[in-house]
């Protein structure tokens, strides 16, 4: 009897884990849009084209609490 509750309990801890894992956000690789849009000025202005609108500066990026489970 109490080791059905116990099993339980530790699957529900995990999957309460895994859970909140997935609220955070992975550090990627990839460019942010602003990035992006100074890249494409960029290969505009190389190949004489006419550049795009300038971009506006991307507010600061907050960690979140659950980033570092990830």
């Amino acid at each position: 009897m109490r080791a059905g509750h116990t099993i339980r309990t530790i699957l529900l801890i995990g999957a309460v884990a895994v859970a909140f894992t997935a609220c955070g956000r992975r550090p990627g690789t990839l460019d942010t849009p602003y990035e992006a849009e100074i890249e494409a000025r960029k290969q505009a202005e190389e190949d004489g084209r006419p550049a795009p609108p300038a971009p506006e500066k991307p507010v600061e990026d907050r960690p979140f609490i659950l980033d570092s489970l990830i």
